[in-house]
């Protein structure tokens, strides 16, 4: 059996072969151009995590990305909803949502990953919101908590039980993300470092709050 190797920053890349099992993943989250410097709902900074990601992606047993993919004229883009604006809250039949520009429409420039980050490595990658009544800010459910996007059982079935989370924005899909995570049993992390947040009217701290209340590690 061969041993564990030494990943980057100290932490320990688990084997995965003999009887060896796989444990850790890095969950990438919404590193798309729609979120960047330039993009329709850009998040500040959301390009500086990018090399960092792809420093990370060596010390990880899987890789799994994630994407917004929205239908044109998707319920929570404010453009779909007469007389509101971005930003501006609505009640869904799901609860409170945000109304956001136009963003990571199907097949668009905008729903591309960042051209500089490493999607090769990955193993999956999850598109998520594109169900035109509903939102998704988490990797795990749709925003009525109760639509799975599939990725629990993945992570299941390949054995993994720890959860390293980066991404964009801490402050919704990371948060969100992060804290479906432990709630289904997830050891989970987010590096910090590398997320970048909105902050609308507070959410960030709340996110923060919410996270740690949750027993996300934050790192």
């Amino acid at each position: 059996m061969c041993p564990c190797a030494r990943g980057r920053a100290g932490a320990t890349r688990h084997c995965t072969t003999g009887d060896q099992p796989m444990t850790r993943a890095l969950i990438v989250i919404d590193v798309q151009n729609d979120f960047c410097p330039g993009g329709a709902l850009a998040v500040p900074d959301g390009d500086r995590i990018v090399a960092g990601i792809n420093g990370l992606m060596d010390d990880f047993d899987a890789v799994v990305l994630t994407q917004d993919w929205h239908p044109v004229g998707h319920s929570s883009f404010a453009s779909s909803h007469k007389g509101k604006g971005p930003y501006e809250m609505i009640d869904m039949s799901y609860g409170p949502q945000v109304l956001w520009p136009d963003h990571c429409v199907q097949g668009t420039g905008g729903a591309a990953f960042h051209a500089d980050l490493n999607v090769d490595r990955a193993d999956m990658i999850v598109r998520k919101g594109y169900r035109p009544a509903i939102d998704s800010y988490s990797a795990f459910f749709e925003n009525d908590q109760k639509t799975p996007t599939g990725l629990e059982g993945y992570l299941r079935t390949r054995g993994i039980t720890d959860l390293t989370m980066v991404g964009l924005a801490t402050d919704f899909c990371v948060n969100f993300s992060a804290v479906d995570a432990a709630k289904l049993g997830f050891q989970v992390d987010v590096r910090m470092d590398l997320c970048r947040a909105i902050d609308l009217d507070g959410s960030l701290a709340a996110a923060t709050s919410g996270m740690a209340a949750a027993g996300v590690r934050l790192a």
